[in-house]
C-alpha cells in the first residue's frame, strides 16, 4: 500500500502522512506501537483482577504472548534495525512502554503491597524484551510453542506468601 493510498483511506492529503510521520514505514512503526499500547491496557485490566502475585505473573505472561499487536512490534523492531533512519522511532515508543509499565506496576505493588526483586525500570524492560524477543524468535522461524517460554519467569514480582 503506498502513501497516497494510506491517505486516502485516512481521508487526508499524501502531504499530511509525511509530514507527521516522516514515511510511510515510519507511520506503521506508530500503529504498530499504538496497537500495543492499547493491548497493554487489557493486560492491566487481567492483572488488576490477581488476587496473588503467582497468579499476577502467571496471567500476564499468558496474556501478552496473544497480544494481535505482538506481530505488528515485531516487524516494527525488524524495520528499526533494517532501516537506522526508524530506530529513534522505535526507541521512542519502546521508551513510553517502558515507562508505562513500570507506573502500572508500581501502583499495583504499593496497592498490594507486593514487591519486586529488582528496580521496576529493570523489571519492565526485562519483561518486555522477553516477550519481543520470543515474538523476534518465532518470527524469524525458530520451531516452539508458547508452552516452551517461561515469560512468567522473567518476572520477579512477589508477596508474602512466596519464598525469596
Amino acid at each position: 500500500m503506498s502513501v497516497a493510498e494510506i491517505a486516502n483511506a485516512a481521508g487526508v492529503f499524501p502531504n499530511q502522512v509525511t509530514y507527521y510521520f516522516g514515511s510511510k514505514d515510519s507511520l506503521l512503526v506508530h500503529a504498530a506501537f499504538l496497537g500495543l499500547l492499547h493491548d497493554a491496557r487489557r493486560m492491566e485490566r487481567i492483572g488488576r483482577q490477581a488476587p496473588d502475585a503467582a497468579t499476577f505473573r502467571r496471567n500476564i505472561a499468558r496474556a501478552v504472548l496473544s497480544l494481535p499487536s505482538l506481530p505488528s512490534v515485531a516487524r516494527a523492531l525488524a524495520a528499526g534495525i533494517s532501516k537506522p533512519e526508524l530506530a529513534p522511532v522505535v526507541d521512542q515508543h519502546l521508551q513510553l512502554l517502558f515507562r508505562q509499565s513500570e507506573r502500572y506496576v508500581s501502583q499495583l505493588i504499593d496497592g498490594r503491597g507486593w514487591r519486586a526483586r529488582r528496580p521496576l525500570d529493570v523489571e519492565a524492560r526485562t519483561f518486555w524484551s522477553t516477550a519481543l524477543g520470543a515474538v523476534l524468535l518465532v518470527r524469524a522461524g525458530a520451531h516452539g510453542t508458547n508452552a516452551d517460554l517461561d515469560l512468567a519467569g522473567a518476572l520477579t514480582i512477589h508477596d508474602d506468601s512466596e519464598p525469596g
